[in-house]
């Protein structure tokens, strides 16, 4: 047993616990793998009605040797960086739902004798760098603070995370709960106050993290609420209340349902898990014992929620709804919502959609195969789910550049999976130019050190970049940084842009909101970045307009490039009127009443770009253009020869000089296009049916044959 001032823990037998004796005359320094214990502002113990009043955070430490006691200055230098997000170690945390229940059993063991909430840092966490943000994880109903635990070692990675652990004896009160979180958060923004504070919070949790936000507004905190129970007046659980405390005893079989529903979908988690194996004769079998094995753990969820307990977390909830709703206009936080479809114990994604529309800076995502407690399941990695929503932050706004965290190959190949269907279909082919000016087959002739400049024509819809940047990725191993509208990324007071998580896997793969600013830091740090000057006016064209440029007159971007000293690949992309046909367009829509308010209302809502552009670029109402789908042809690209821009800085600063050099970049872009259009008439493959069958001779995975260069 170790003491330190009012709060008495015992850790020994838990793996998830470190300790260590630290003198009252010590000064804490925060260190990722170091456990924290925090006393509850208020409390009241059912074995011992002692009122807790320690309103001090104070931490448990492990034993550790003297030369190990102060953080190793080598060992820090040895720190992954954010912007080295190493791939092998997010992409597999190791846990499952077993270790939840093993690791709970545990720790529900270690705190038996009660105690006040407190926090701790799940070893698997790793390293972090300095500038990482906290993340403080507030549990839903069950309390015990392995919420995270599939998502520990990639979260660690970029987080210095403290999990909340309330005891099954602990009554501490919502208020009580509320009061030690804001002091923790306080005690944290003033150490820190550069960098946000997110707080996870899972059911019970999500209101105790709306409740902090709306009573400290002038704290940066982002919110990351899973399943909120703020819906809790709609719940199964208010119904359970009178039974509940009919029922006698520890655990009934009904008590034992009720548990249940905290493992979601039990039959989808162990076909998950027989999905996973790659031997099909034992899958009956298999499957018979993963059910089994979920069954086993009903006792260690009694053991969790015992009777008593479970209903006063219900009590909890009931508290922690009323508050929480009554307080949503004070909330001015960044927050992100994330709502299972087959929560059988919430109306989740219906909160998602009333919490959304009640607050500004809310935005939901849904899981609609997943229950309630979401991130216990497969195929959620949330990492993945922050940076989609570019919610991944160290200052006080999200940086696109400096923020951003590559793909790695899990998140990459999920992506390729899910838009194979338009490899499939479009069986690009990319031509580029060498040094001499040889054509050939493949992206030899692209430059692989950045930075480099990407210019060309943005086909339909922008259905080329779908092949685009998975091409490069696959054979160059480079990674395009497109310059999108921002439209796809900031959600309009009205609402009139609707969902925005269509675009998440754009943010993934490192697209950023088309600016100055934006394209100055890109270059600066020497990425590939893809333009298209021509914007949504050419993906979203009328009828017959087909690789037709739409360009500003002014060089917008070549004094740019000039600046440091980027090279400018000019090229073209042809295949879009071999995938689809407008039958509505623009014209056509503006005569429709119905269709003309719509357009309206949608460019209102739109950021506005090229304000002060004339010429038919200039019109960017957004509409969407009704296509018809043909017979699918094939995907062209062509990269011209690589245009320097180094060394000629002072002479690109004259205005006409770089004109001439903006012109020149465009011609070679419709030089590229006319020489696309041209060869594709020649390729025996340019219709599916034809490289299906040679697919067929040859292999799926074979590259199908083109045109000579």
């Amino acid at each position: 047993m170790a003491t330190v001032g009012a709060c008495i823990f015992s850790a020994v037998s838990s793996p998830v616990f470190r300790r260590q004796i630290m003198s009252s005359s010590e000064k804490p320094k925060r260190n990722p793998i170091l456990k924290r214990v925090a006393v509850s502002t208020e409390r009241t113990s059912a074995a011992t009605t002692t009122v807790m009043t320690e309103t001090t955070p104070t931490r448990i430490f492990v034993e550790k040797k003297s030369s190990e006691l102060v953080e190793d200055e080598a060992e820090t230098k040895q720190r992954v960086n954010v912007r080295e997000y190493s791939e092998e170690e997010s992409e597999g945390n190791g846990k499952s739902l077993k270790d939840y229940f093993d690791e709970a059993e545990d720790m529900i063991k270690s705190s038996s004798g009660g105690g006040p909430p407190r926090w701790f840092s799940p070893l698997e966490c790793g390293s972090h760098t300095r500038d990482s943000p906290l993340l403080l994880f507030l549990p839903g109903i069950d309390g015990v603070g392995l919420g995270l635990i599939r998502q520990h070692q990639s979260l660690g990675k970029i987080f210095d995370i403290w999990c909340l652990h309330i005891p099954v004896k602990d009554r501490t009160s919502f208020t009580g709960l509320v009061k030690l979180i804001e002091s923790t958060v306080r005690s944290e923004s003033n150490r820190s106050p550069k960098r946000p504070v997110y707080l996870v919070g899972e059911s019970l949790g999500a209101c105790i993290a709306l409740a902090v936000a709306a009573r400290n507004p002038d704290i940066d905190l982002v919110l990351i609420l899973v399943n909120p129970a703020t819906s809790f007046n709609k719940s199964v659980l208010q119904s359970t209340i009178p039974l509940l405390e009919l029922i006698p005893g520890q655990i009934t079989t009904m008590l034992s349902s009720t548990l249940s529903l905290m493992t979601g979908d039990p039959l989808k988690m162990a076909m998950d898990n027989v999905a996973k194996r790659l031997s099909l004769q034992p899958t009956i079998q298999d499957l018979s014992q993963d059910l089994v094995a979920l069954s086993s753990y009903l006792p260690v969820l009694a053991d969790i929620l015992p009777k008593e307990t479970l209903l006063w977390k219900i009590e909890l909830l009931k508290a922690a709804s009323a508050y929480a709703n009554s307080r949503l206009h004070a909330v001015k936080a960044q927050m992100l919502v994330l709502c299972s479809g087959k929560d059988q114990l919430m109306p989740s994604q219906e909160e998602g959609e009333r919490l959304s529309s009640a607050l500004h800076k809310c935005e939901p995502r849904n899981f609609y195969d997943h229950g309630h407690f979401l991130l216990l399941e497969d195929g959620v990695d949330l990492v993945t789910i922050i940076k989609g929503a570019s919610y991944y932050r160290r200052g006080r706004s999200h940086d696109y550049v400096s923020d951003f965290m590559p793909p790695t190959s899990s998140e990459f190949n999920k992506i390729c999976e899910d838009f194979r269907w338009m490899r499939v279909l479009s069986s690009p082919v990319m031509l580029s130019t060498l040094a001499n000016g040889k054509i050939v087959r493949g992206l030899s002739g692209i430059p692989s050190e950045g930075p480099v400049l990407f210019v060309g024509y943005h086909n339909l819809l922008g259905l080329d970049v779908l092949t685009l940047i998975p091409e490069f990725m696959i054979e160059s191993n480079i990674l395009l940084r497109g310059l999108a509208h921002p439209m796809m990324y900031f959600k309009s007071k009205e609402g009139g842009l609707g969902d925005l998580s269509p675009y998440d896997v754009m943010r993934i793969m490192g697209a950023v909101p088309v600016s100055g600013i934006n394209l100055y830091k890109l270059m600066s740090s020497k990425s590939h970045v893809l333009l298209y000057p021509g914007g949504v006016r050419e993906a979203l064209h009328r009828k017959g307009e087909e690789y037709k440029l739409f360009w500003p007159e002014s060089s917008e971007f070549v004094r740019m490039a000039t600046t440091f000293g980027a090279k400018i690949v000019p090229f073209g992309a042809v295949g879009e009127d071999d995938l689809a046909q407008i039958v509505l367009d623009y014209n056509d829509q503006m005569k429709i009443p119905y269709f003309k308010s719509q357009i309206e209302e949608l460019t209102a809502t739109a950021a506005r770009l090229r304000t002060d552009t004339k010429g038919e670029v200039a019109n960017q109402d957004m509409h969407m253009p009704y296509p018809v789908p043909k017979v699918p042809g094939r995907f062209y690209f062509y990269f011209g020869k690589p245009i320097e821009t180094k060394g000629r800085k002072r002479e690109l600063r004259d205005r006409e000089k770089a004109h001439e050099l903006y012109l020149e970049i465009k011609s070679e872009v419709e030089k590229c296009l006319a020489y696309l259009k041209e060869k594709r008439e020649n390729d025996p493959y340019r219709n599916i049916l034809p490289r299906l069958i040679y697919q067929a001779t040859h292999g799926f995975t074979s590259q199908v044959p083109t045109f000579e260069p």
